[in-house]
């Protein structure tokens, strides 16, 4: 298996044991459980937005912010969601582009998959599908969907480039992205170098520097941050502890070995070097 097969192996198998305890039931080494869903609170979702979808779709949402807020997605249109999860932005994104509209999430994790179905079954909606697959090698035709959206994914791949350039291939001449992802600075090398902080969605990430850089080397325009969200320490332990509890647990115990205790001190330790970024581009 090759190292980038290992990562999305590890990834998927950390999501998938995460969506089946949606009440972060399981108690870490350093910390207490916290009610899975801190991260909606955060991401800028409305409580109209919430309330209007299953409640599954909202608790196992894993995102950094709503990269559908203030968006010119319009009815009929077609929308992709890279690494669409439980189904919270794709479901979202259906109200949007309406019923001559279609919506398709690409994700790797069955469980994800197939949470993301009951909660597209109880939304009623027949123009939104999940289908099965990587974001470095999209299930997507050429030159096909209007807007590109991600929550908190692409920070997960170990091939990044290839994803910007996946962007570039499926989205139509004039067509749009527009993302959330966490972006990062100067992050101490235990952090780096831990497959747990890599799950929380931390230790892959980019600079946002080279995240830019990037879009514009797969050929998209007009590349720019539209909002940033710099997480304080108690809003990076709150996410730490409810997106992946079972993490929380090795992180503090991984943190050890850099004086580092709980997961308090974890996230006091990264505290201003991490933001969510909302990200916009276009295909020429």
């Amino acid at each position: 298996m090759s190292d980038q097969q290992q990562v999305r192996e590890n990834v998927s198998k950390a999501y998938a044991k995460a969506v089946c305890s949606p009440s972060g039931d399981e108690r870490g080494c350093c910390s207490t459980p916290v009610q899975k869903g801190t991260v909606v609170k955060l991401a800028g979702y409305s409580r109209e937005e919430l309330e209007a979808l299953p409640p599954e779709a909202v608790v196992n949402s894993f995102g950094c912010g709503n990269p559908l807020a203030f968006s010119e997605v319009g009815d009929g249109e077609t929308v992709l969601d890279l690494g669409s999860g439980a189904g919270i932005d794709i479901l979202l994104a259906a109200k949007k582009v309406g019923p001559s509209g279609r919506v398709i999430g690409v994700d790797m994790t069955d469980e994800m998959i197939a949470k993301a179905n009951e909660n597209i079954t109880a939304s009623g909606m027949s123009h939104v599908e999940v289908r099965k697959g990587i974001i470095e090698e999209l299930p997507v035709e050429d030159a096909s969907v209007d807007w590109v959206m991600s929550n908190c994914v692409i920070n997960l791949s170990p091939e990044k480039p290839k994803v910007f350039a996946e962007i570039a291939r499926v989205l139509k001449p004039g067509g749009r992205m527009l993302v959330s992802d966490i972006v990062v600075e100067e992050l101490p090398d235990w952090v780096r170098n831990s497959s747990e902080m890599y799950s929380s969605c931390v230790a892959g990430a980019i600079s946002e520097e080279d995240y830019l850089a990037g879009l514009r080397q797969a050929g998209l325009t007009h590349v720019e941050v539209r909002e940033r969200i710099v997480y304080d320490d108690s809003q990076l332990a709150a996410l730490i502890e409810s997106e992946l509890p079972d993490n929380a647990e090795s992180i503090a115990c991984c943190a050890a070995s850099a004086g580092l205790t709980s997961i308090s001190d974890v996230a006091k330790s990264i505290a201003g070097k991490i933001w969510s970024a909302k990200i916009y581009a276009r295909k020429p």
